[in-house]
């Protein structure tokens, strides 16, 4: 499918699940659907048939809280069934609100922010010592950077040059409670991650061409990419709105949403 067509029905699954959940996150899951896509289209050593074979690539959503956005990629990729998607936090279901390893193609029950990254470098360091052909990426938010154990994480990765490790942080600037930058701004992210050793590399995360130039370049060092994003991105009444880290739609939001991503251009 289309990229772009595969990114409008991912955000419309979300939005139809949050709807009938009455559950959160919403900006959080529109920012990083373009990101998944990419990967999971065009980048990732992965398919439903191979999701168990040991020489797959490895996916790591750290930033947990976007779980929805995960199920809806795998949805559309064949992974879970459109039953399986609809019992998302239903009770006894396993599509709980964070990403569940008993779900096919899930790697690791992530949501305490922080610990993605730490285990997504032990994956890789373990790759690389086996002299196998499979890489990690993880996906993490900039709110989740401001918890020590990323950066101990990255250390370690640049101390033993993981080259097969690559960390996406979406970086929609917005956090639960306010602007990453009010609350305990990183300066420039940019240099940041370069003083930790590794390759950085800046996109728009809402571009996939940009996306997928910089998932596939190589390096010598563990590599970052800071993809520039928007929490809400795709509605343009939740767009860049703190209120819709947790706020999920009424009635008549829904069908507003709805309507402006069904003719989206």
């Amino acid at each position: 499918m289309e990229l772009k067509s595969f990114c409008r029905d991912v955000r419309l699954s979300i939005l139809d699940q949050i709807f009938r959940s009455k559950k959160s996150h919403i900006g959080s899951c529109f920012s990083c659907v373009e990101i998944l896509a990419v990967l999971y289209q065009k980048v990732l050593n992965i398919s439903e048939d191979s999701a168990h074979l040991p020489l797959r690539d490895r996916f790591i959503l750290s930033k947990g809280h976007a779980a929805l956005a995960y199920y809806a990629t795998l949805f559309q990729l064949g992974y879970i069934s459109k039953q399986e998607l609809e019992s998302f936090s239903v009770k006894g279901s396993y599509f709980i609100e964070h990403p569940n390893a008993k779900i096919r193609g899930i790697e690791f029950s992530s949501g305490s922010l922080g610990l993605g990254l730490s285990v997504g470098t032990g994956m890789a360091l373990v790759s690389k010592r086996e002299a196998l052909s499979c890489r990690v990426f993880v996906l993490v938010s900039d709110g989740e950077l401001q918890e020590g154990s990323t950066w101990e994480a990255m250390m370690f990765a640049s101390q033993h040059r993981l080259n097969n490790l690559t960390v996406i942080v979406d970086y929609n600037k917005l956090q639960a409670l306010g602007e990453v930058d009010s609350i305990c701004s990183f300066g420039s992210l940019k240099d940041k991650l370069k003083a930790f050793g590794f390759c950085v590399l800046e996109v728009n995360g809402h571009n996939t061409f940009e996306l997928e130039t910089a998932l596939k370049i190589s390096s010598d060092e563990p590599k970052a990419i800071i993809a520039n994003t928007h929490k809400g991105y795709g509605v343009s009444f939740m767009k860049d709105s703190l209120m819709w880290h947790y706020k999920n739609p009424n009635a008549e939001e829904y069908l507003l949403a709805k309507e402006e991503l069904v003719y989206q251009e």
